[in-house]
């Protein structure tokens, strides 16, 4: 298995291809690497998500749980290269440090990320160990040379932190030359004070961890009745010597938890500096002839690069300017924005309609009557003043209010939904008779009526006009939709937003408004 802190994160690779009942809260046991092959174990065959029945299943029926295509394809283009890409991740940075930390390193370079995210997620409490800095004091610091990922580095090299006067940590002038080595140095000092400050300052004994459970005492007990200690008083030299025969057995007869064993990287820190020797002068000769650092240019990035980078991340191919133009189309943009208005979203987001050759939604009349029933349907208890006007205008009175709801009842059984669609229908017109002439009618854009109409909006002014022309020119919907988000994407000014975020995770992309750049070049002239 391989998961982190976020859990199974290869599965992130291949977000838009899992099933939909697997999610971060049910991956538990259910995603293995079983002979080179991703494998994803449904809930159907396993509830519980035990390790042990998870394992049985994919010894007797790996083929059954071997993972879609698109899955598999994502996540091995991800992997693919490793380990030796791995090198191209690393960052390698001259550090002044204490020489029991140099000593530590020397022995796990891997601690080094333990210390970097204590010093990155620290808070007060911590710095608190960080005054007085009783395992790691500044009095004997080397120059060395330590390796980072490139994420370990950047975290480090970006925080801004001043360290306390009392903690003897003192950097030169930013215009030293090695002001950056010192400054690197001094936070992964803390970072390493912060790890030991939160452990005890014995370092703990993994056999003391598996002596000390209820396995043990039972073993101990069982030696005990079968008289193993032969009489002797407990602490006696011989006694001693037997328990520490029994101990050693017990250690390599029985099976040590994963959760015993475990030790934190303070605990490890402590152990590696009693038991390794720190040769201070040794330090020193190597400081004089360190290999050069790495350069960390990388950290700075333009705009243009970021964009490249997340267009390469997304699989996407970058078209020339002229090719964008050439494949922009206006109806592509409605219809992107129309079949994405058309899933359905949840509390988790809305789908992105990936593509267009997807199935319409299906319309469910039953459920859409029914829906109308509990929206529309007269209850007097429910009736707010407005509803109570709007009830006096058609003509209801209170006398009727205790015959509505038999009416309604009986409408229920009655009505169709052809009928009942109708009937919504007519308000809707009817509402839209009333906007037609306000400034919210004439803020749309309306088919054209004929080949010879060039005006596309509404032309009625008057409030008897209505009463005239009672066919209503309808809305363009895809003109008013376009014109909308190229308003809404012109007001981004290049920035990100809204309409770009919406379209490129569809797959389109518009192009630069060539008015506002030509005006801006006119400006400069």
């Amino acid at each position: 298995r391989v998961d982190d802190n976020d859990g199974e994160f290869l599965l992130i690779e291949a977000a838009d291809f899992l099933p939909k009942w697997l999610n971060p809260e049910n991956s538990d046991n259910r995603v293995f690497f079983y002979k080179g092959e991703l494998h994803i174990i449904p809930p159907s065959e396993t509830q519980e998500q035990e390790i042990s029945q998870a394992l049985a299943l994919l010894s007797s029926r790996s083929e059954e749980f071997l993972a879609a295509e698109p899955i598999r394809t994502a996540v091995y283009k991800r992997i693919s290269g490793y380990p030796e890409k791995i090198q191209a991740s690393f960052h390698r940075a001259h550090c002044y440090l204490p020489a029991g930390i140099v000593a530590v390193l020397r022995q796990r370079p891997s601690l080094v990320a333990a210390a970097v995210q204590a010093f990155y997620l620290r808070d007060p409490v911590d710095l608190r160990a960080c005054r007085s800095f009783q395992t790691f004091p500044p009095d004997e610091r080397v120059m060395t040379v330590v390796t980072f990922t490139k994420c370990l580095y950047a975290q480090l090299v970006q925080q801004k932190f001043v360290p306390d006067r009392r903690s003897g940590y003192t950097l030169p002038l930013p215009s030293h030359p090695q002001y950056k080595a010192y400054e690197l140095g001094m936070k992964l000092a803390h970072g390493f004070e912060i790890l030991c400050s939160k452990c005890t300052k014995v370092s703990p004994d993994p056999k003391r961890n598996v002596l000390s459970g209820p396995l043990w005492e039972k073993f101990l007990s069982s030696l005990k009745e079968k008289n193993y200690f032969k009489g002797e008083l407990e602490g006696s030299a011989k006694y001693l010597e037997l328990l520490r025969m029994a101990e050693d057995y017990f250690q390599q007869s029985v099976p040590k938890p994963e959760s015993s064993v475990e030790v934190s990287p303070g605990d490890e820190i402590l152990t590696l500096l009693q038991s390794t020797t720190i040769d201070l002068k040794e330090f020193e000769r190597e400081a004089a002839c360190l290999p050069p650092e790495d350069d960390d240019s990388w950290l700075e990035i333009t705009p243009d690069d970021l964009d490249q980078m997340l267009k390469e991340a997304r699989n996407d191919s970058v078209p020339s300017s002229n090719e964008e133009e050439q494949k922009y189309d206006l109806e592509a943009v409605a219809e992107s924005m129309k079949a994405f208005v058309s899933k359905v979203s949840t509390h988790e987001g809305a789908e992105m309609p990936w593509s267009s050759d997807e199935s319409h939604v299906t319309f469910d009349v039953d459920s859409f009557t029914k829906a109308l029933d509990r929206i529309l349907g007269a209850d007097s208890e429910e009736l707010d003043s407005d509803d109570l006007d709007e009830e006096e205008e058609f003509d209801f009175s209170d006398e009727d209010d205790e015959d509505l709801d038999d009416e309604d009842q009986r409408q229920d059984q009655e009505v169709s939904p052809n009928e009942l669609i109708g009937s919504l229908k007519s308000y809707m017109n009817e509402m839209d008779r009333e906007l037609a002439h306000t400034n919210v009618g004439k803020s749309f854009t309306t088919q054209k009526k004929g080949a010879s109409s060039v005006n596309t909006t509404s032309q009625n002014t008057g409030p008897d006009s209505g009463a005239e022309d009672t066919e209503l020119t309808p809305v363009d919907v895809d003109m008013n939709l376009v014109a909308n988000l190229l308003e809404s994407y012109s007001a981004q000014s290049g920035l990100a937003g809204p309409t770009s975020n919406i379209l490129q995770s569809m797959g389109v992309y518009l192009p630069e408004n060539a008015d506002r750049i030509g005006s801006n070049k006119g400006a400069t002239e």
